[in-house]
């Protein structure tokens, strides 16, 4: 499938004898566009997330350029890394951001970014603590509050996950990332109706984008209700893009005994309750 969509489906991973769902979903969760800044740096052509993997690649490349004739830059530095992390390049990432973050010690954004690169490599309590030493009491970023909250799911720390999901809310009403961020985290407890309700909501806002419908179509389809789950996904995407993650979702699904797990953790009294042993 096309490298820009990974964003969508191939960060989310089966886990353990119920098959949860790992979401590599980070300052937005997995809905929140890594949007290139211009100026110094090369111009894209097309939104990062509508690239396929040949315009993925050469992006990188054109960055990687950039950035190696000013590493210290740190609008080069985010946007290389980003694109880093959306190749599957995730150690090389970190390694970018620890050189842009020793640089710029004192610029939140590439702290946001620097925290990004640490979660994607899976360091999880050290992500936690760059983005809190990227937030300001006086000025909450609802963003890094939305990254932190992520991490917290990826830590299996569901409740925390959640709380800090509705403190964005709090700040930002009704955004479409966040509240996809909510309905992923249900996911990952096996609540898929309570996920496929903040899903529905967040498709519903004026402002998502089609990655936001992609997660909804995942939760559709993995309560068994495919024909609809298609129809979802193949909006708004180019053919070949729709085809391409219409056959991903369908490989998904196709794992039978690992869904009907988590279908029926799903219907297990006090599964909508959210919680969470750690």
């Amino acid at each position: 499938m096309p490298a820009s969509l990974t964003t969508t489906f191939t960060n989310r991973i089966l886990q353990g004898a119920a098959a949860t769902l790992l979401v590599l979903a980070l300052a937005g969760c997995s809905t929140t566009k890594d949007r290139m800044t211009t100026g110094s740096v090369p111009k894209l052509t097309k939104p990062v997330e509508e690239m396929d993997a040949t315009e993925l690649r050469s992006a990188t490349d054109r960055l990687g350029q950039a950035y190696e004739k000013n590493p210290r830059d740190p609008v080069t530095g985010v946007n290389y890394a980003n694109l880093l992390r959306m190749n599957g390049r995730d150690t090389q990432a970190l390694a970018v951001m620890q050189q842009v973050a020793i640089a710029n010690p004192g610029d939140r954004n590439v702290l946001a970014a620097y925290g990004k690169a640490q979660a994607a490599a899976g360091q999880f309590q050290q992500a936690l603590d760059t983005i809190g030493r990227a937030q300001t009491p006086d000025r909450p970023d609802w963003k890094l509050i939305s990254a932190q909250g992520a991490i917290l799911d990826q830590m299996g720390r569901a409740s925390d996950a959640r709380q800090r999901y509705r403190d964005a809310l709090d700040i930002q009403p009704n955004e479409p990332s966040i509240l996809s961020n909510l309905g992923m985290s249900y996911v990952l407890t096996g609540d898929l109706r309570t996920a496929e309700t903040y899903l529905r909501s967040a498709a519903g806002q004026p402002t998502a984008d089609s990655r936001v419908r992609q997660n909804l179509a995942l939760v559709v389809g993995l309560q068994g209700r495919f024909p609809e789950a298609e129809q979802i996904a193949r909006r708004e995407l180019s053919p070949q893009q729709a085809d391409a993650n219409v056959a991903y979702l369908r490989g998904m699904l196709s794992q039978q005994n690992s869904w009907q797990k988590l279908a029926a953790k799903d219907k297990t009294p006090g599964a909508a309750d959210g919680s969470n042993t750690n």
